[in-house]
């Protein structure tokens, strides 16, 4: 998880196959390489090996839509059907879940 503040390096693919390329040619363990080459963590070096190995492009995010985004908005040509429409998720909610409509009905009034 990231911590407050915390700043996060990117490195070009021409990098991180030249980095690859360094340690399968070379003799250097993932911890002197990643020192070496200014990588903060030699695990991120063994991930980029593991990738070159099984021949998966480093960055698999590339052609991946945003996550977050999720499903797109409603758009109503009214108001009154946009009304319409949260009335019928109101009473959709109001059949499965009984219990909070009971609750609200025997709570003393003021």
């Amino acid at each position: 998880m990231a911590k407050k503040g915390q700043t996060f390096n990117s490195y070009s693919e021409e990098f991180k196959h030249n980095a690859v390329i360094k340690y399968v040619n070379g003799s250097k363990s993932y911890k002197v390489l990643a020192e070496e080459l200014g990588i903060r963590n030699c695990s991120q070096l063994k991930v980029w090996v593991k990738k070159w190995k099984d021949g998966v492009p480093f960055d698999e995010r590339s052609g991946v839509s945003n996550p977050l985004k999720g499903r797109p908005r409603t758009n109503f040509k009214s108001v009154e059907e946009e009304r319409d429409y949260l009335k019928a998720q109101v009473e959709f909610l109001k059949k499965q879940y009984p219990n909070l409509l009971k609750e609200e009905e025997t709570s003393p009034e003021e």
